[in-house]
């Protein structure tokens, strides 16, 4: 018995950890947008809405991945908001194939998906892809479809001599 409670623990630590990040994606319902903005407050942030069904955002998610690995001063946020119910086992596959497995991931749980993308806009109709980028002193930028890279970069830049 002793002797199988060592080789277990000793198993257990062998294996490689495993974010949170990493396992799941966190569940995004009513009252997680201002959970969000309250959590990183005072540090600029890219927040990326896209859906395992979009096309468009299957060619954006790896520039995003780049864009964070290059860009560590940024905080970045994923939110599959597809109105298409899916998995989080096939949004994770995607993020983790685009770089985006350390970003903080996040899917739309609540059945009301409208409820959910008033809270964060009232005017969005739940296009994907969106882009919002959220300066240090909360003022927010939205891009509608993809997000140019050097748009991007451009902002991040302006980040830095803020």
């Amino acid at each position: 018995m002793k002797r199988n409670l060592i080789a277990t623990i000793l198993l257990l630590a062998a294996l490689p950890a495993v974010s949170a990040s990493d396992s799941a994606m966190m569940s995004f319902q009513r009252g997680s947008w201002r959970q969000l903005l309250h959590s990183h407050a005072g540090r600029p942030m890219l927040v990326h809405f896209w859906g395992v069904t979009c096309g468009p955002c299957k060619v954006e998610l790896p520039q995003l991945g780049e864009f964070m690995k290059q860009h560590p001063a940024i905080q970045v946020v994923t939110i599959d908001a597809d109105l298409v119910p899916n998995s989080d086992t096939a949004a994770l596959a995607m993020l983790r194939s685009a770089g985006l497995s350390l970003a903080e991931n996040w899917m739309f749980s609540d059945g009301f998906a409208d409820r959910l993308r008033y809270e964060i806009d009232p005017a969005w109709q739940g296009e994907i892809p969106r882009t919002l980028l959220i300066a240090a002193d909360g003022n927010i930028t939205t891009i509608e479809g993809s997000a140019e890279p050097s748009v991007l970069e451009k902002w991040s830049v302006e980040q830095r001599t803020k």
